[in-house]
């Protein structure tokens, strides 16, 4: 890259000469440090867009998507069973024996020794 020299274009160089140099207004430092001061801190603008009407709205959007998505992968059921004997036929008859064991375990439990005399 060239440096421009005087005798290249004396016209720009006689307008640079006669342009009078920038002055500074004697209130500049104080706008400047006024300037410095308003400027929002990184911390205020993250606060400002987390506002009351953000998060609400936000909020709702996150319910309604979490309902909608139980909704689509828990349906509910609406078809009737089509013969209740039908279930009733498919139970296994060791299944029987299971439930009466269990009933008289539980009557066995309420007619506990233990109950009727605490030891304490």
């Amino acid at each position: 890259m060239e440096t421009m020299d005087r005798e290249d274009d004396k016209e720009l160089w006689d307008v640079l000469g006669h342009v009078p140099e920038p002055t500074l207004s004697p209130f500049f430092a104080r706008n400047v440090v006024r300037s410095v001061r308003q400027k929002a801190t990184r911390f205020d603008r993250m606060r400002g867009w987390f506002g009351w009407r953000r998060l609400a709205a936000a909020s709702a959007v996150v319910i309604l998507v979490i309902g909608v998505t139980i909704a689509t992968h828990h349906p509910v059921s609406q078809t009737p069973a089509k013969n209740d004997s039908d279930v009733v036929a498919k139970i296994d008859p060791q299944d029987y024996d299971v439930v009466a064991d269990l009933d008289e375990l539980i009557a066995w439990d309420e007619n506990s020794v233990w109950e009727d005399k605490p030891t304490l």
